[in-house]
């Protein structure tokens, strides 16, 4: 009997370890594994920056945003029947229609608009077309709203709600209320809804907008396209912005998803304060590109506050038509900087002319506030009180001046600011002028009314040109100085130049409305 080492297992056997595609192998010196594990790769995760949530405000703020449709009534028209359908004959109704035309023969013996027995037995029985009796409601719009006291008050946008006749808001729980119109407003497009109910409905607060930042973050909460409860994020792109909606522009712009039916719907701070009213949105495309603007707080709050009060809105009045005064107005009025309200023209028992204020003054202050520009004015104006007395600073034959007087009550169709029409050429053609002004590049001749001159010809490649002058307006005055021949233009350039000045200032009118304009007058 024999053994052999090769055979039999001893301390000192070498173990060998492998790993190969994740599998651990424990090796004999033979060769033959002893044990098999697998090895798993553990799932990815990474621990990133929290990004701020903005679910608490959204939570807190939503049961106080509202969805609001709008019924109007829809009124019978003679080319409407009972089917629904209408008929538009080219702009003209069946009865403008010849005799003879095909369609009225058919509908005259088959029944249509205005014709067949169908419709002379509804006649009859005092339900056609012509009975005079106002049309059933019909859906017309729908937008968004929020309520601002426990008792029911919301506010909306006055586009949203202008042509209905009745309202109803559907809350964040899906329930359904009538709601009336308590007031609304055009200007600023604003308007006040009520409901009546016996519960307390949460609300929301006004922001102090002179703190936001371009920057901040914003959350708007509405309707787009009947969706219901929408919430979208965003910044505040711009402040001040004038799209040209009225006098008393004076948009946020933030950049949050806002489309149609948003309107009239809240912009939230972080504190869940309204900051602004979504209003409008600028879009090529009819949907959101990232523009949007929105009513800020300070000026939606005042509004409301007279609207719940009063049911309208009073602001004050100056009764002056201006424009804006830029570096060429500036210059031709001896103006250290292109800053002010330029008067075109005060309006004729208006609180302006009555205190003495005339075309060409360039209003550049009230109460020691420095007025900018027409909106700035137009916006301090509106927010006086009628009757309250002010002091206006004027710039005036090369030096200031001022005028004390008192606000009056805006009319209900005059605005406080106006730039005045576009201008459109008069296809009238005058005849020549008796002398040209070739370093103006227009040529004039007396107007028939002997009111200033009339305008003959624009030479095309003429700074008049470039400055919008057209055949057919006429210059009533140069400097302020009535003018009545191109003699008298001349002598007032004249004089202009020899104080030194490289621009005149022209007062045109045209359409029953003034502007002023500024030419340059150093050549010559």
């Amino acid at each position: 009997m024999f053994t052999t080492n090769a055979l039999r297992p001893s301390l000192k056997t070498i173990l060998k370890t492998s790993t190969v595609a994740g599998i651990t192998a424990v090796m004999l010196s033979t060769g033959i594994p002893a044990a098999v594990t697998h090895s798993f790769a553990a799932p990815v995760k990474i621990e990133a920056p929290q990004v701020p949530s903005f679910a608490n405000v959204v939570d807190a703020v939503s049961p106080a945003v509202v969805s609001v449709r709008v019924q109007s009534r829809a009124n019978p028209v003679s080319d409407e029947v009972s089917n629904g359908f209408s008929f538009d004959f080219g702009g003209r109704g069946l009865d403008e229609l010849p005799d003879d035309h095909p369609l009225k023969r058919f509908f005259k013996e088959f029944g249509g608009p205005n014709g067949g027995p169908d419709n002379d037995k509804r006649a009859e029985r005092g339900h056609g077309p012509r009975d005079g009796k106002p049309g059933r409601l019909r859906p017309t719009s729908q937008g968004s709203g929020f309520f601002i006291s426990e008792d029911g008050y919301l506010v909306t946008n006055n586009h949203v709600v202008s042509d209905g006749s009745a309202f109803t808001v559907i809350l964040n729980d899906g329930s359904e209320l009538d709601a009336k119109l308590v007031g609304k407003d055009s200007r600023t497009d604003l308007a006040v809804l009520k409901v009546d109910d016996k519960r307390k409905f949460s609300y929301v607060n006004w922001a102090d907008d002179s703190k936001v930042r371009v920057g901040d973050w914003v959350v708007a909460v509405g309707n787009p396209f009947g969706l219901g409860g929408t919430v979208t994020a965003g910044i505040i792109s711009a402040r001040g912005r004038d799209i040209g909606s009225g006098p008393y522009d004076d948009y946020l712009q933030v950049d949050a998803a806002v489309n149609r039916g948003n309107s009239g719907g809240p912009t939230f701070n972080l504190n869940g304060e309204v900051v602004g009213i979504n209003t409008a949105i600028f879009s090529p495309s009819g949907g959101n590109v990232g523009i949007a603007f929105a009513i800020p707080a300070s000026v939606a709050k005042d509004v409301v506050a007279d609207l719940i009060k009063d049911g309208e809105v009073s602001r004050g009045w100056l009764g002056v038509q201006i424009q804006p005064v830029d570096k060429d107005v500036a210059e031709s009025l001896g103006l250290a900087e292109a800053s002010g309200a330029l008067v075109v023209e005060p309006q004729a028992g208006s609180p302006g002319e009555k205190a003495g204020i005339r075309k060409g003054d360039v209003i550049t202050a009230v109460n020691g506030d420095t007025i900018k520009g027409p909106r700035e004015l137009a916006r301090t104006i509106a927010r006086m009180r009628p009757g309250t007395s002010v002091d206006v600073e004027l710039w005036r034959d090369g030096k200031a001046e001022s005028v004390k007087l008192e606000i009056g009550t805006l009319p209900a169709e005059t605005k406080e600011a106006s730039a005045g029409p576009d201008q459109q050429q008069q296809e009238e053609q005058l005849p020549s002028s008796e002398k040209a002004l070739a370093d103006l590049g227009v040529t004039v001749t007396p107007s028939e009314d002997g009111n200033g001159v009339t305008i003959s010809s624009v030479d095309p490649d003429s700074d008049a040109s470039d400055r919008g002058l057209k055949e057919g307006e006429k210059i009533v005055s140069v400097n302020n100085q009535e003018v009545k021949s191109a003699d008298d233009i001349l002598k007032v350039i004249e004089e202009a130049r020899k104080d030194g000045r490289t621009k005149a200032l022209f007062q045109i009118e045209a359409d029953n409305a003034s502007r002023f304009v500024a030419l340059p007058i150093s050549q010559g």
